[in-house]
């Protein structure tokens, strides 16, 4: 075995890519809870492209098939079934564990320097996430696959000179049809994967370079010992590797609860109206995307005027790009710092929920006005930061990370 990795590391750098990624990556020694939802994010992606692979064998494209190919793989491919609901629940627990993730980011200062271009690949990963969810909504081709598709797609109308033209090319025809279905199971099945994977890896050497936060927010390499190792950090692997074993232990227990025993979610992770075949002539009662969309389009219902609606939800997305610029503070984590930060945060994580419960309910005159009222929160949050973090009074930051 000697001779033949001294073969291969001669020809590849397995040894040196083990070491620098695993063996000899020191992480914090005072990793918590939070720091699970990372390598949580990362199985999940590949049980969606290997269980994504297997759907492919069988899915029809066409608009005349789509949805009696789900059927057929549901009922008549063996185990069928079970590959699509690991799909479909794939999807909620991705959106889950990254948006966990994020919080996490915000709690911590995971975002905040030397770490601005690790936040950046997150938010791309979380964009392009957003784009393969909702390609792959419209793939079963059920009425609320299809009029889902038909809302949102009809947005970029709303954009000045070129909101026709970009409408139609996205669509690829003029009504949402076969040529609609085809270029988004191509995005969602090649392109959109190869994205993800690029940013994960590059969002995961981003972080291997800086390396990584933790819940003190102290930079544990300014702290080394003789042999250059930091003081307060232990290898990855194997303290950490095992750690997560459990985390993983513990998520596919609740994954599999989910699967077997309540797959359709009660209808929020698999909506009723979407096991009826997509009727062009048919409207949905009530129209609403999936959940884990649902805070940005409560924001779109919010504003009355379309474009102003479209440019509020993109800006909504387009202003966490800029979080490590709007926090000016020099202290990382929420431990040290002020009780103005601490409530501002809960009233946007607070904002972001109600945000999406509202976007599921029907769009009437109270609601719509919650919905503005939370949608001011949201942006508060941004504006409060900004003005409060730079002369913040903090809490005095340890030298070492605390146990």
């Amino acid at each position: 075995m000697g001779n033949l990795m001294a073969w291969i590391d001669e020809r590849f750098p397995a040894t040196k890519m083990w070491n620098d990624h695993l063996a000899q990556y020191y992480t914090p020694k005072n990793f918590n809870f939070w720091y699970f939802f990372g390598s949580l994010a990362l199985m999940v992606l590949v049980i969606q492209i290997v269980s994504g692979i297997f759907l492919t064998m069988h899915y029809k494209p066409d608009g005349a098939m789509a949805f009696a190919s789900v059927e057929y793989i549901m009922r008549d491919v063996p185990y069928g079934w079970l590959i699509r609901y690991i799909h479909s629940t794939g999807a909620t627990a991705f959106f889950v564990v990254v948006y966990l993730h994020m919080l996490r980011g915000l709690m911590y200062g995971s975002y905040k320097k030397p770490r601005e271009l690790i936040w950046l690949f997150g938010m791309f990963i979380y964009v392009a996430l957003m784009a393969e969810a909702f390609m792959g909504y419209l793939l079963p081709w059920g009425q609320m696959s299809y009029w889902g598709a038909q809302v949102i797609i009809s947005l970029f109308s709303a954009i000045p000179v070129i909101g026709d033209d970009l409408t139609l090319w996205i669509r690829g025809d003029f009504v949402i049809g076969d040529a609609t279905l085809n270029r988004f199971f191509a995005l969602h099945v090649i392109a959109l994967p190869f994205v993800l994977v690029f940013l994960v890896i590059a969002h995961i050497l981003a972080l291997h370079e800086v390396g990584s936060n933790n819940p003190d927010g102290v930079e544990i390499k300014k702290n080394k010992g003789a042999d250059g190792i930091p003081l307060d950090g232990i290898p990855f692997h194997p303290y950490y590797s095992v750690k997560d074993i459990v985390g993983v232990v513990v998520f596919l227990f609740f994954f599999s609860v989910v699967i077997f025993y309540f797959p359709g979610g009660g209808g929020y992770l698999l909506e009723h109206a979407n096991f009826i075949a997509a009727d062009p002539l048919k409207t949905p009662e009530h129209i609403a995307p999936v959940w884990y969309f649902t805070p940005f389009y409560a924001i779109l219902r919010a504003v009355p005027d379309k474009l102003m609606g479209v440019g509020t939800m993109g800006a909504a997305i387009v202003i966490l790009f800029f979080l490590p610029w709007i926090d000016r503070c020099k202290v990382k984590s929420i431990r040290y710092r002020s009780v103005i930060f601490k409530v501002n945060l809960l009233v946007f994580g607070i904002s972001f929920v109600v945000l999406g419960w509202l976007a599921m309910q029907p769009a009437t005159e109270i609601l719509t006005m919650f919905s503005r009222i939370f949608t001011f929160f949201y942006f508060a949050f941004f504006v409060v930061l900004y003005v409060t973090s730079k002369n913040e009074s903090t809490k005095p930051v340890p030298d070492r990370v605390t146990s």
